[in-house]
């Protein structure tokens, strides 16, 4: 066996992982399987040894044109498989079984459409190395292969039972690798924050992760998507379990093409259904995760200026935003909008809502920005400053105008605050990273009149 690659011995069967420099990976690990359209079940155990060398294939998707300009290259070197179901395991090198690491699980994002755990971009060894804590990156089923059914021929939501599957299997087999599954911190963003909100209203979800990180969810067009969803599902009922993925993929721009007359939630189409398993219905959401609550802390934030990065997309408000003196007063009120409409104003309730329902809950917002670009503080400029390498970001337009040692230099400081928290260290009620970040605890605050009735939220 090649001197570079080190054994693991899990449950599921005896795992080859390669030692890489500071930090040794473990990718492409089964962990569920399932048909086209059906819900997935655990891999089976192994008594073989399995070479989890190669990295995870990423689900069949159509290419973004908007988003390689954006972010470069995600999926560079990626296969493309609809049988996806795959984790990836990175830890710090020496890492003694009864260590019992802290755990990050990453749900990435990409409006449910697109993206993979083991995306360059989403790299994790910086996070590993420097902070010591274990990360396991999970990919999952995308699009018509995982976020539409009707319920009945179809299932709905089996990306999010693909991801209860990795979180289960990382309950059953993180301790061989080093990491303690009572301190699972579940994190995502952008889409993969709203997949986190929607695991925390699953039956377990106290179970299997004891604090969530909540990035950039656009939880402000995570409801009223019923006759939305439905309307694509009809458009939907051309596509079949045996056509090529190809097929899928060309029917898939055409069902979407239903949602654009339902506004800004029709911007992610695809998503999680609530009545469908494992949610509840719509007008039982928050009490099921209010029954979370107590049991899983959560960070939640966003960033500063969240629509700009979709600025770019829409010619009329890039002619409007160049128009002398007035341009830029109309970038900041449609940037100041559209960032509350999606994202800060849900976030906010969201909070609040978890702290009434006795959780721990800090909110944060997040500013850096590269310096002069036109981006500013726009969504997924957390990407590169927690995930990836020099060479995975090179072509973004987000980090124009920043040397990768500033950008790493700032993401050092936030990598730091997420595996405090990942850890259990107790965050500071208020806090400010001076250019970067600024968080604080969702407080309640009693006064004699609101002990009578009911608490309200600190401002």
């Amino acid at each position: 066996m090649d001197t570079a690659t080190l054994t693991f011995a899990p449950p599921c069967g005896p795992v080859h992982a390669k030692d890489d420099g500071a930090v040794v990976r473990a990718t492409g690990i089964p962990y569920a399987t399932a048909d086209r359209f059906a819900a997935p079940v655990p891999a089976p155990d192994r008594t073989e040894p399995f070479a989890a060398t190669e990295p995870s294939p990423a689900c069949p998707q159509v290419r973004s044109r908007f988003l390689a300009e954006v972010l470069g290259d995600a999926l560079a070197g990626l296969s493309r498989d609809e049988h996806c179901q795959r984790l990836s395991v990175t830890l710090p090198r020496h890492v003694r079984t009864d260590e019992q690491l802290p755990v990050m699980v990453w749900i990435h994002g990409g409006s449910y459409t697109t993206g993979a755990g083991d995306a360059p971009i989403m790299d994790p060894a910086r996070l590993v190395a420097e902070q010591r804590v274990i990360m396991v990156a999970v990919t999952y089923r995308l699009g018509l292969f995982g976020f539409l059914g009707s319920g009945r021929a179809r299932p709905a939501n089996l990306g999010l039972l693909d991801q209860l599957e990795a979180l289960r299997w990382g309950q059953r087999n993180i301790r061989a690798f080093g990491g303690d599954p009572d301190r699972v911190t579940l994190f995502g963003q952008s889409s993969g924050g709203d997949a986190v909100a929607q695991l925390m209203a699953t039956p377990r979800a106290g179970s299997l992760f004891r604090r969530a990180i909540l990035q950039s969810p656009p939880l402000g067009i995570s409801r009223g998507r019923h006759r939305m969803q439905a309307a694509m599902a009809r458009a939907a009922e051309a596509v079949t379990a045996d056509m090529p993925a190809d097929e899928v993929l060309a029917l898939q721009s055409e069902v979407q093409r239903h949602a654009a007359s339902f506004g800004l939630m029709g911007q992610m189409a695809f998503g999680t259904q609530y009545g469908h398993h494992p949610l509840p219905a719509e007008h039982g959401i928050d009490a099921a995760r209010d029954r979370a609550a107590p049991r899983v802390d959560i960070l939640i934030g966003h960033t500063a200026e969240e629509a700009r990065l979709y600025l770019p997309s829409v010619p009329a408000l890039q002619r409007a935003t160049r128009v002398p003196l007035v341009g830029v007063l109309v970038r900041h009120a449609v940037v100041k909008t559209l960032t509350a409409a999606v994202y800060s104003r849900a976030i906010r309730r969201f909070a609040g809502r978890h702290a009434r329902a006795g959780g721990t809950a800090h909110r944060s917002v997040l500013s850096w920005a590269a310096p002069g670009n036109s981006y500013g503080s726009a969504h997924t400029i957390d990407l590169p400053l927690l995930l990836g390498t020099r060479q995975a970001w090179a072509a973004s337009r987000l980090l124009a105008g920043a040397p990768w040692e500033t950008v790493d230099g700032q993401g050092r400081r936030l990598r730091q605050l997420w595996a405090d928290f990942a850890r259990g260290v107790p965050l500071q009620d208020k806090s400010c990273i001076p250019g970067l970040l600024r968080h604080r605890r969702v407080k309640l605050r009693r006064t004699l009149e609101t002990s009578i009735k009911s608490p309200t939220l600190e401002p």
